[in-house]
């Protein structure tokens, strides 16, 4: 099957193991990177997944893509323009629907994995439509509460869980910040869990692993 021309670019894989409806992954790059990044890792993954991997909707030079800017000051230091990444998650939300629509996937068998900025979207887009999305997979990302739909704390998440890691030695994104995110998620009764590795801004084997085997029994 060719990659449709849908509104932000992807690749996919389709299932070894066909089914009428595959379960859907979706993957979500980090800032600077592209659709490549994650994808490379496609092939380890359960057999009966369609896994599609999207590029980031803003070009950064020379190379890479964005889903919001990262700006630094002298006053602020880094931060993020939230008004881009509540663009993203818009898009990113709309994107859902044009998959399922397009492609042979299961509408209520849809997981993310995002890494990074990535992981900051995964929250962002699940925690504001429960209803698109069952699993996520939160790599080195936090939530940034600022960029969640209004509101999003009356959502239904009884049929959401979470997979989060972090590096314990990250120097992109404070391993701190990672850590607010599993009492956040329990004070909103969804189910959830958190890992560390001893790595930096990245993903040790032995979280792939334990990723992998958490997808397993949620597809």
């Amino acid at each position: 099957m060719n990659t449709l021309d849908l509104s932000l670019y992807h690749l996919i894989k389709e299932p070894v193991k066909k089914q009428e409806k595959a379960p859907l992954l979706i993957m979500l790059h980090g800032y600077g990177s592209n659709e490549e990044d994650l994808f490379s890792f496609a092939g380890e993954l359960p057999e009966e997944l369609f896994i599609i991997s999207v590029r980031a909707p803003l070009p950064m030079q020379p190379y890479g893509n964005a889903w919001y800017a990262i700006h630094w000051n002298d006053i602020n230091g880094k931060f993020s323009d939230d008004n881009q990444a509540r663009e993203s998650r818009e898009k990113i939300s709309d994107f859902i629907d044009e998959v399922i629509a397009a492609y042979p996937v299961d509408p209520d068998n849809v997981t993310l994995v995002g890494f990074s900025q990535g992981s900051i979207l995964s929250y962002a887009v699940s925690l504001s439509y429960p209803e698109k999305v069952k699993n996520v997979i939160a790599l080195s990302g936090y939530v940034n509460q600022d960029i969640i739909k209004e509101g999003y704390e009356k959502n239904d998440f009884s049929n959401l869980s979470f997979y989060c890691s972090h590096g314990s030695q990250d120097q992109v994104i404070p391993v701190e910040w990672a850590r607010k995110t599993k009492p956040f998620l329990d004070k909103l009764s969804i189910e959830n869990s958190y890992s560390e590795f001893p790595v930096g801004h990245g993903v040790a084997p032995q979280n792939f692993f334990e990723l992998k085997e958490w997808l397993k029994k949620r597809i």
